[in-house]
């Protein structure tokens, strides 16, 4: 996707040393830490890939986007932000609650991850100076996955389609979930809109990833990547409403087409809506709240209250857990909620402390989508597509004038 370079990016900072390559490095840093994210269960692939196959090239990933960030950045260079300094505290507590190993020996290998995941983005912090790269970076890297998705579809619609997953989109290429697919459709559709109303790119552009995004989304039939887009898209806009005409025109024209499609296709909303499921079903959200009422009802000792029973698959007594708050305070206790809640809280007061932009309407929909999505997603506590969000709306919060520092050793030990 063609897109022009932010207007008003502010000034590059002089401490950042950008060679000839620094920008396809990052682009593949940032491509390896969201294939880190991936699942490797959960779907059948048309290859079939054994398992620990498939989770070792994950895990590589995340090792491989560290060493190139250190080539990025050898002399080590940060830009301090609260958002990574209170992961940086999550990953300490992350290894208090997984050190005596309550979920398996899995757990340390999770906290390895979190912490080169976290390493890593330390490390191009320097980039994240407030200027759209990022995003872009963020769309181009979902849009290819998207693109496996549709190929997938094309190649095998009944594998991609299957009736078991009553015909929910699923990735056939490599094993993404519904629930996967409709986030990364949802998240580059609505910054691919935001860059358009912004001024930042061309219809064409947002024609050629938004709306094939938009209809592998629909697909997908999941509710909650749909609700994070809208309402995602309907906070953004509303930052701009004082200073964007087009801002205001593309949130009339939503409403009229949502107003006209109610009325048109009421009937098939509600099936889309429904998914075949009925009252029972849909009211405890398939089966979800079951899982969170067993494991709040659980008894834990003191330390497992505070520090949590340590990082596993984000299940409970083998069922998802699909909330990121229960899922956070199961492994991480109340002291994990506590540095979510945190960090959470400090980009929503920067981002709305912010001056009418398009860095802030995107980190906006961003934090906004998050939130949504972590009633009935897990991810907020570990690795995930979602701290990548974050982690790419912290950036876009960036003050201009906050320059980057080295982190020397030498210097701190003395």
């Amino acid at each position: 996707m063609s897109l022009a370079e932010a207007r008003g990016r502010p000034l590059e900072d002089d401490s950042v040393q950008e060679g000839p390559n620094t920008g396809k490095i990052l682009g593949a840093i940032w491509a390896l830490l969201i294939f880190n994210t991936l699942a490797t269960q959960g779907v059948s692939a048309l290859i079939p890939v054994p398992r620990p196959v498939t989770q070792a090239l994950t895990m590589s990933a995340v090792g491989i986007a560290f060493a190139l960030a250190l080539l990025a950045n050898p002399r080590l260079k940060v830009r301090p932000s609260a958002f990574l300094m209170l992961l940086s505290l999550l990953l300490v507590a992350s290894f208090a609650s997984s050190v005596r190993m309550e979920s398996g020996i899995g757990s340390l290998f999770r906290c390895a991850r979190l912490g080169l995941f976290t390493g890593t983005l330390w490390l191009i912090s320097p980039w994240m100076n407030g200027s759209m790269r990022f995003v872009r970076q963020h769309i181009g890297v979902l849009t290819v996955l998207l693109a496996t998705v549709a190929v997938g579809l094309v190649i095998s619609p009944g594998s991609a389609m299957p009736e078991l997953n009553d015909g929910r989109l699923t990735g056939v290429l490599w094993p993404l979930t519904p629930t996967q697919i409709g986030q990364y459709a949802a998240i580059a559709a609505g910054l691919a809109v935001l860059l358009w109303i912004t001024k930042l790119t061309d219809a064409r552009s947002v024609a050629l990833v938004g709306g094939p995004a938009v209809v592998l989304l629909v697909l997908t039939h999941t509710r909650t990547a749909t609700l994070g887009l809208v309402v995602g898209l309907v906070i953004a806009m509303s930052s701009m409403w004082l200073t964007s005409a087009r801002a205001r025109r593309t949130f009339a024209w939503g409403i009229a087409v949502a107003g006209i499609a109610a009325g048109l296709l009421g009937p098939l909303l509600q099936t889309w809506i429904l998914r075949g499921q009925d009252s029972e079903n849909f009211g405890n959200l398939t089966g979800r709240a079951k899982v969170w009422e067993r494991l709040l009802d659980e008894p834990r000792t003191w330390f497992e209250e505070v520090f949590g029973t340590g990082l596993s698959n984000k299940s409970f007594d083998g069922l998802p857990i699909d909330n990121s708050w229960l899922a956070v305070y199961h492994e991480q206790g109340y002291l994990g909620v506590t540095i979510v809640a945190l960090f959470l809280i400090t980009l929503v007061v920067v981002a709305v402390s912010r001056p009418p932009s398009p860095q802030r309407a995107c980190a906006l929909f961003l934090i906004t989508y998050c939130l949504a999505a972590s009633y009935t997603e897990a991810g907020l506590g570990d690795a995930s597509p979602y701290l990548l969000h974050l982690a790419v709306a912290a950036g876009l919060l960036t003050s201009p004038g906050q320059r980057a520092g080295y982190l020397d050793p030498q210097r701190t030990g003395s």
